[in-house]
């Protein structure tokens, strides 16, 4: 099975947020989804949430990644990544009442079937994945993600691990990623 990978380099500028969009829309659409799909709306919130998170708490270029295995427009996984050059983690915080902040990693983890974090050089890349097959599959845990398909759970598929994601245990060829080290989820 092969994956095709695209990418676009973000400036460190939030109106680069509203480019990403209209850049993965176009290439959401390239791959096969309908961009008013429910999938391909998820995708473009997690997108905008993560590309957001890079250029507001950084203040650093980016680069956001989209990942499409052979037929993942019609059923599979799409993984989303966004790198940046700062080594400081992600820290989920807790939005009180109408704080207009704060909000976007528990948006991640609410959307998306898998998600965390890994160094990356001298920074780190997130990354989450949405399933497109059906809805609350099971999948078995292992260390390296906050989330699986379906219900809230402390550990999910690790790419490369052969539980599921992208690496050389999943046919993608050698496994392009490090050990991920998953957020926990907040108590």
């Amino acid at each position: 099975m092969q994956v095709l990978q695209v990418q676009l380099e973000i400036g460190p500028d939030p109106a680069e947020v509203g480019r990403a969009r209209r850049w993965a829309r176009s290439r959401l659409v390239g791959s096969g989804m309908g961009d008013d799909e429910p999938v391909a709306e998820t995708l473009i919130l997690l997108i905008s949430e993560l590309v957001t998170n890079a250029v507001v708490h950084t203040g650093c270029p980016a680069v956001l990644r989209m990942l499409f295995g052979s037929g993942a427009a019609e059923a599979g996984t799409v993984r989303v990544e966004v790198a940046d050059i700062s080594a400081c983690p992600p820290r989920p915080r807790h939005a009180a009442g109408e704080d207009t902040n704060g909000r976007g990693l528990e948006l991640v983890d609410g959307l998306a079937d898998r998600w965390g974090w890994q160094p990356e050089g001298a920074g780190k890349r997130i990354w989450c994945e949405v399933d497109r097959g059906a809805p609350d599959a099971p999948v078995e845990d292992s260390p390296g993600s906050s989330r699986t398909s379906g219900a809230p759970t402390a550990h999910g598929p690790v790419p490369g691990s052969g539980t599921g994601g992208y690496g050389a245990a999943a046919g993608y060829g050698p496994a392009p990623y490090q050990p991920s080290y998953g957020i926990p989820r907040p108590a």
